[in-house]
């Protein structure tokens, strides 16, 4: 059985993900920063842990030696990400993450990184989970369905809660602004400036655009040189969301990202157990082309944390068992659209 860690094993999710490999016979090595928390952790999971910081690259590489997989699950990702590539392109190892982050997917698929993995013969595969499993299936079968599409949106709605590394991720984006894929190039755009009505899957909704990481990924997967990422949003929210692009130098203040941050670690706690069996998410895609002919498909999934544990778990048994040539992936590259509906919890593509 092929070596295999996971990065944050003591995160909301990253947790999730190391019970769940147990439950399925799976021994990962735990990773991260907290040798305490592992240590708790893996005494009640009967598994091994490394202790490593990723600021720090020789310890990174000493640390890897040996791995052969790493599910990296610590955000932001913005800053964590980099480094454990680095580290898994310098020992040999497969690299996935959970990241929905569009400045992760653009340095994941960027040509030097690319190319390393392909020489290596290595997977780099970022948004092994909720962000963006679902979407980039959808974004997939839609280029399948509609081959000359020139546009590309994609959203999805859930009333599940956040836990802290996507609300940290969340807060990061406050200063950018929206972003877009326009014309094959990624554009930051005012908040609030694009809203529509959009049935996700349990009727319309107004919908606000929204800086999600598809229109990197989706990019990768489709060649689709304009996409649009959505989510439902009341009009009053999305009248404030317009109000916060003047406060955009304020709300990128170091001092600010801090301050926010710190509040989630003290407040938030992603969902639990009861929410996340009773809250699914609803996901959309729609393509049209120059003619204006538009092919739309929904699918229904389980919650978005739930979804993020089997998938990637699901992509990390996949790699362990199959041969790949290396390179840069999406989850539709590697596993193909109908992927999504493989997972627990998902339905069928509903095609309109």
């Amino acid at each position: 059985m092929m070596s295999w860690m996971i990065y944050g094993a003591t995160g909301y999710t990253g947790e999730l993900i190391a019970r769940e490999a147990v439950r399925l016979g799976l021994q990962p090595v735990l990773a991260g920063r907290s040798r305490d928390k592992l240590e708790r952790l893996a005494a009640e999971l009967n598994l091994t842990i490394c202790v490593f910081d990723l600021h720090y690259p020789a310890a990174v590489v000493d640390a890897l030696e040996g791995v052969e997989l790493v599910l990296h699950c610590a955000g932001p990702f913005s800053s964590t990400s980099a480094p454990m590539i680095e580290g898994c392109l310098s020992v040999g190892a497969h690299y996935l993450d959970i990241s929905g982050e569009a400045s992760v997917f653009e340095h994941c698929h960027a040509q030097q990184q690319a190319e390393r993995a392909k020489e290596k013969g290595l997977v780099l595969c970022s948004g092994v989970g909720f962000d963006v499993i679902p979407t980039d299936c959808i974004a997939l079968k839609l280029k399948q369905l509609l081959p000359d599409a020139t546009h590309l949106s994609l959203g999805f709605d859930t009333s599940s809660g956040l836990s802290p590394g996507t609300a940290k991720t969340a807060i990061e984006g406050l200063g950018l602004g929206n972003l877009e894929r326009i014309d094959g190039k990624l554009v930051y755009t005012a908040m609030g400036k694009k809203h529509r009505e959009i049935d996700f899957g349990r009727g319309k909704r107004y919908a606000m655009a929204i800086p999600w990481g598809d229109v990197s990924s989706a990019y990768y997967t489709t060649g689709i040189a304009n996409i649009d990422t959505w989510f439902p949003m009341r009009k009053s929210r999305v009248r404030g969301a317009q109000i916060i692009n003047l406060l955009k130098p304020v709300l990128a203040s170091r001092w600010l990202q801090a301050l926010l941050k710190k509040l989630v670690d003290k407040q938030v706690k992603g969902p639990d157990d009861a929410a996340r069996h009773r809250l699914p998410s609803y996901v959309w895609g729609e393509a049209r082309n120059a003619e204006g002919r538009r092919v739309t498909v929904r699918i229904k999934t389980a919650n978005g944390y739930s979804l993020t544990v089997d998938g990637a778990l699901a992509i990390a048994q996949w790699l362990m068992h199959n041969t790949v040539a290396g390179g840069s992936y999406t989850p539709a590259m590697l596993l193909g659209a109908h992927f999504i509906e493989t997972l627990p919890g998902s339905g069928s593509f509903i095609i309109d």
